[in-house]
């Protein structure tokens, strides 16, 4: 068995120094928040639960959450036509987090400061960084909450409403890190609305953002990204958050049902799905940047009853090429003017298009272990990076899981899955070499949450 090996990223300590004051200085903010006597009580301990954080409390003034979680993992993966190289093997830290939150009831106003300590994005990839969400929230009414700030975006596939600590199986399905941007920078606008005196009840979403992705420090490109979600929930609210979290851990006693639609759209685009600012790049003869607008289309549901959970996704996605670009921009900096197939399918040929969909389900029983199995499908456009034969090239998924809690919530279980992945022909191993068969990826993970 070939091991391959990483090279460890260490954490900058000016950021860590940054994200300890930033923190000091938010529990300063909030205290000050609160009225004299409340600060003449002082904080203590509301209550600390295994997976749902520290809490600590100033009467009537504030509220302080501490919370976080670290999951150590083992995958392996290999092609099952063989090959001198054999499996390719990787033991790692998959996520580890430290999350910040806290709010001024009175003022109507919180906060979330959540770090990532591996430094690698939400699908694992090295794309990632050490800040994943620095937000305020303002609460305009009782229902109604606007948010400015970096956050997962409301306008990507279901799954992302979800934390990473809670997922029904051991990692994310494939159609989030082919189509979801994850985190942006921006403005958004959340409310819930009861209609009449039913437990029929409506979550629309509104976002505004940069389009680029998580925090960009090397300047903008390209326009605003404007998108928008409706949910409608049929049967009444989820307990206790169950429709932000994985698996029927609630045991839901009635069914409970989500049905949602996502559309969002980006005036020009400087990467593959909108989430690594200027990483591709066209000009015109003027050498201003001319870049291409992208669509995207998503439609889900989900469902929980007595530890049963359905999840289903489905993401469509278009985009317009402008017809005046004449130049890219290379990774070294310097400008071509050659456009392989032509300017139009060229530019398409380096953007995630096409359809997929995800669907999951799952059966928790009350001894807390949990059967899960999943398909996931794609259907690339005939330009499209989706054909790229290194990291997608692949249209089907298909995962058994099985995973078992350790606490009645979500903060310490032990989960295991089995995939096997249909290889279209041109498919290459991560080093880029030619390889014949379907592929078997086999994952093995702990989650411990404080």
């Amino acid at each position: 068995m070939h091991i391959r090996r990483h090279e460890p990223r260490s954490t900058p300590r000016g950021v860590l120094r940054a994200a300890a004051a930033a923190s000091l200085l938010a529990l300063a903010l909030l205290a000050g928040l609160s009225d004299g006597d409340a600060r003449a009580a002082g904080p203590g301990v509301e209550r600390y639960y295994p997976g749902e954080g520290l809490v600590l409390t100033d009467p009537g003034a504030y509220t302080l959450k501490l919370s976080g979680y670290i999951q150590p993992a083992v995958e392996t993966y290999d092609f099952l036509g063989g090959g001198p190289d054999g499996a390719n093997t990787r033991f790692r830290l998959r996520r580890g987090r430290l999350s910040l939150a806290g709010s001024a009831p009175r003022q109507r106003v919180s906060f979330r400061f959540q770090l990532e300590l591996t430094g690698r994005s939400e699908t694992g990839d090295e794309s990632g960084g050490l800040l994943l969400d620095a937000f305020v929230n303002w609460r305009i009414t009782d229902t109604l909450q606007l948010s400015f700030g970096q956050r997962s975006t409301y306008t990507d596939n279901r799954e992302l409403f979800m934390s990473s600590d809670s997922l029904q199986l051991v990692e994310r399905s494939r159609l989030t890190s082919l189509f979801a941007s994850i985190r942006e920078f921006g403005l958004f606008l959340q409310d819930r609305i009861r209609l009449g005196t039913s437990q029929h009840y409506l979550r629309p979403y509104l976002v505004l953002t940069n389009g680029d992705g998580p925090n960009v420090f090397s300047g903008d490109h390209g326009g605003l990204k404007l998108g928008g979600r409706l949910d409608w929930l049929p049967l009444g609210l989820f307990y206790s958050q169950g429709q932000f979290r994985g698996a029927d851990v609630a045991r839901e006693l009635v069914p409970r049902l989500v049905i949602g639609v996502a559309y969002s759209y980006n005036w020009g685009m400087s990467s593959r799905r909108g989430r690594e600012s200027g990483s591709i790049l066209y000009l015109n003869d003027d050498d201003e940047e001319s870049l291409p607008d992208y669509g995207k289309l998503c439609v889900d549901f989900l469902f929980k009853y007595q530890g049963f959970t359905a999840l289903g996704e489905l993401v469509y996605t278009h985009a317009t090429v402008p017809d005046d670009i004449t130049q890219r921009v290379r990774t070294d900096g310097t400008t071509a003017t050659s456009f392989e197939g032509g300017v139009d399918a060229y530019v398409r040929s380096r953007m995630m298009l096409g359809m997929g969909f995800n669907l999951q389900a799952g059966y928790l029983f009350p001894f807390g272990t949990s059967i899960d199995a999943r398909f996931t499908h794609f259907e690339a456009d005939t330009d499209s990076f989706l054909t790229n034969g290194t990291f997608y090239n692949r249209p089907n998924y298909y995962t058994l899981g099985v995973s078992q809690y350790l606490f009645p919530n979500y903060s310490a279980k032990i989960q295991a899955s089995v995939t096997y992945v249909d290889t279209d022909p041109g498919s290459n191993d991560f080093s880029g070499t030619p390889k014949d068969g379907d592929e078997l990826i086999v994952r093995v993970q702990s989650t411990l949450s404080f």
